[in-house]
């Protein structure tokens, strides 16, 4: 296979554990249901740009970016073989078209719309933990989580995640159901709460060396919290501040 953009895409996607393991993929519930929203805030983007409302959300953009492009034929082949090893369409669209915009973007022949990148989150999503389901009624199951996409005009109007960064993704995953927290001005540290089975707890604060560290300043009943001052954080605001101090942070 040629060094191109597709061919890089295309070794991404095979190097997927697409059955993952069970464990795996629940370490990394929370990046990827933070994923899978990004990816269909961006697909409604991109829909709506090219009039592809009816093919939201799992799609393969290309086929309306320019209806005649083509891959070379040695890539083509080797696209093929792969999408032949995975069994859901859903699965198959994306995966063909993160390959396919990935070497239309290289060759620079057609003029894209000012919008993200379609496929990336959809891609980390899959390196985090492998495939996902989609039944009929519309509802996705992520491994450890389901959730309901709603629809295109809503994931249209929802908060954009910024944080497609490796380090801050892993930071926002742990075992057990995790509340994060800040103080009222939202500019320190973040904080979370994870509860464990059978009602263990371990609050703990994002620290200067970018790891989570133990901390008893969090107080244990959440009206106390409330009284004190402290803020709970949706899961893209915790990203957003874990990247801030990530990025601000001297390597």
């Amino acid at each position: 296979m040629t060094d191109s953009p597709a061919s890089a895409m295309l070794n991404r996607l095979r190097g997927v554990e697409w059955i993952s393991d069970w464990d795996y993929a629940m370490g990394h519930v929370m990046s990827r249901r933070l994923l899978m929203r990004e990816y269909l805030r961006r697909a409604a983007l991109w829909a709506q740009a090219y009039s592809a409302e009816d093919k939201w959300p799992f799609f393969d953009v290309t086929e309306h970016i320019d209806p005649e492009f083509r891959l070379s034929p040695e890539i083509t082949a080797d696209l093929n073989e792969f999408l032949g090893t995975i069994p859901e369409w859903f699965l198959r669209n994306t995966c063909a078209g993160a390959v396919r915009v990935a070497e239309i973007r290289d060759q620079n022949q057609v003029k894209l719309p000012d919008l993200p990148d379609l496929y990336e989150p959809l891609v980390l999503f899959y390196e985090r933990g492998g495939e996902f389901m989609y039944d009929n009624g519309g509802g996705l199951d992520l491994t450890g989580v389901s959730f309901r996409p709603k629809g295109l005009q809503n994931n249209l109007g929802s908060t954009p995640l910024v944080a497609l960064r490796g380090d801050v993704l892993d930071a926002l995953d742990a075992k057990g159901r995790i509340s994060f927290y800040a103080t009222a001005d939202g500019r320190g540290p973040v904080f979370r709460r994870r509860l464990l089975p059978g009602g263990e707890r371990h609050d703990e604060v994002f620290g200067q060396d970018l790891r989570w560290e133990p901390t008893d300043r969090l107080p244990a009943a959440e009206e106390e919290a409330k009284e004190a001052g402290w803020v709970q954080l949706t899961d893209n605001e915790a990203a957003q501040l874990i990247e801030a101090s990530v990025v601000g942070t001297p390597s």
